[in-house]
């Protein structure tokens, strides 16, 4: 898996090399700039809410008043920190449904983009068909829809572990993992939807090879760094990394079933 995440990793640099050679930045920008916009526009009130939820459920339970009574370092400690981590944990639980929400809005664009993509590298057009391209975006809708659901069922029980002092301090992290394989996920569907792979065994195939999910989902993250230029690169980045890391996979594979 630490193999599928570096080429996951590289696929990205590759990327912009690929999107700067063949002047796909039109197909870049307008979308990284709408993404930006609403990015901006839901963290704002993610974190707001986030920070109102967790003060509202302390003062609910009594929590504040517990511990002035104790008056004890260790336990404010304990519990400040478990609140820190819960708002963590809200923000990526409004930032999964916000993602989820623009795959969907996008996904004209980013199956366009793919499919694009594939036919640089196989040097061949792929004949535009508009009931296809509606198929692709139906199923890149239902894998989003899809996602967003387990997803939610793992971050509610991640949300009740965060409880636990100590042992919720590791939640974020794997809340952020659990973030990074259904991101990538998606991305990496557009391309196996394009190879006319069912849902089900492009779910199977995706899950043995969980680490190009993993590390395309990671840089995504990790690009939101960089303040407005990564935001706006971000999610087309993704998608065109994707299709890229499934290309030098396949390329692998193919000498060992000789």
């Amino acid at each position: 898996m630490l193999k599928e995440i570096i080429i996951a990793i590289q696929s990205f640099f590759d990327a912009h090399n690929f999107i700067r050679k063949h002047r796909l930045w039109k197909w870049i920008l307008i979308p990284g700039v709408v993404y930006m916009i609403l990015f901006i526009v839901g963290m704002y009130f993610f974190w707001n809410s986030s920070d109102a939820a967790v003060t509202w459920l302390s003062r609910r339970i009594g929590l504040e008043t517990w511990l002035q009574k104790e008056r004890s370092e260790w336990l404010s400690f304990l519990f400040v920190m478990a609140g820190l981590i819960l708002r963590l944990l809200l923000v990526f639980f409004y930032f999964s449904w916000f993602k989820y929400l623009f795959l969907i809005i996008g996904s004209p664009v980013f199956a366009y983009l793919s499919e694009k993509t594939s036919s640089i590298i196989e040097g061949k057009d792929f004949p535009f068909s508009l009931s296809q391209l509606l198929k692709d975006m139906w199923r890149g809708i239902r894998v989003a829809l899809r996602n967003s659901l387990w997803q939610t069922v793992y971050v509610f029980s991640i949300l009740l572990l965060s409880l636990i002092p100590l042992f919720g301090w590791v939640t974020p992290m794997v809340g952020l993992f659990m973030e990074c394989y259904y991101y990538g996920f998606s991305m990496l569907d557009y391309s196996l939807e394009r190879n006319r792979v069912p849902a089900s065994a492009s779910i199977d195939y995706i899950g043995h090879h969980r680490g190009l999910a993993i590390g395309n989902g990671l840089m995504f993250y990790l690009m939101h760094a960089v303040v407005l230029v990564g935001w706006v690169l971000a999610p087309a980045y993704a998608v065109v990394a994707a299709t890229l890391s499934l290309y030098k996979v396949q390329q692998q594979l193919e000498p060992q079933n000789r």
